[in-house]
């Protein structure tokens, strides 16, 4: 059961068919927020600032400098600017975070190992001061998919890291979120990403096996627990 004080009007960015909002979704409807979209592999159309109260920017298999393939990317780079500017409450998952990173003039590039499966993370002593993420414990063993990082943003708050990617996750302002990983997984959308993805899974340090990913599938509850208490906090200070 979840209590909500606002009911807030939701918008989100999807870059590819097979990586919607997973999980989220289902905190949302639950939690009675409305919810609306832009998908940019269909006709992309942004909307006002003052239509919705967070955006949320979900991951791809682009990357942020492939303007030249995707001309939307650019123009989806300033309106994120100005969503962060405008005081909206921001989410950035993966390629999304690797967008607001951009957002907030850091740099963004190809990441010594690429990252996929299910590695740990250990949350910082600024991420247990946090109360975005206190009382969730020192490490938590997430689901991720990439091979392009990030440096921190000025002024942002190191919140993650791991033994592949030495920044997994921040907040900036109080009010956006980043993180490479991904806590939205169902089931669903995990076999989707592996469907799609399959290429990618080639050997590596970091890199395991569709055998070892389906494995460790029940996983995927503990981290929807973990999302949702973020999820409620972030709206309990609307």
């Amino acid at each position: 059961m979840f209590i909500v004080v606002n009911k807030l009007r939701i918008h989100y960015f999807q870059h590819v068919a097979f990586e919607g909002l997973g999980s989220i979704e289902e905190w949302i409807s639950v939690s009675g927020h409305s919810l609306t979209s832009t998908r940019f592999f269909e006709k992309a159309t942004f909307p006002e600032i003052s239509d919705f109260d967070w955006l949320i920017v979900m991951g791809g298999s682009m990357s942020v400098h492939d303007e030249e393939q995707y001309a939307w990317l650019a123009d989806e780079k300033k309106f994120i600017r100005q969503a962060i500017d405008a005081g909206k409450k921001v989410i950035g998952i993966c390629l999304g975070s690797q967008l607001v990173s951009v957002a907030l003039g850091a740099k963004v590039y190809k990441n010594k190992e690429k990252e996929i499966g299910w590695f740990d993370i250990e949350l910082d002593h600024d991420a247990q001061s946090a109360n975005l993420f206190s009382g969730m414990g020192r490490r938590l063993k997430v689901f991720h998919w990439h091979g392009d990082t990030f440096d921190l943003p000025e002024h942002a708050i190191h919140i993650a890291f791991s033994d592949g990617t030495r920044n997994q996750a921040y907040i900036y302002n109080g009010k956006v979120v980043a993180m490479q990983f991904h806590l939205e997984l169902t089931l669903s959308s995990l076999q989707q990403m592996i469907d799609n993805g399959r290429n990618e899974l080639l050997k590596g340090k970091y890199v395991q096996t569709e055998k070892e990913i389906l494995t460790n599938k029940q996983l995927i509850e503990s981290n929807k627990k973990v999302l949702f208490k973020l999820l409620e906090r972030l709206a309990e200070h609307e």
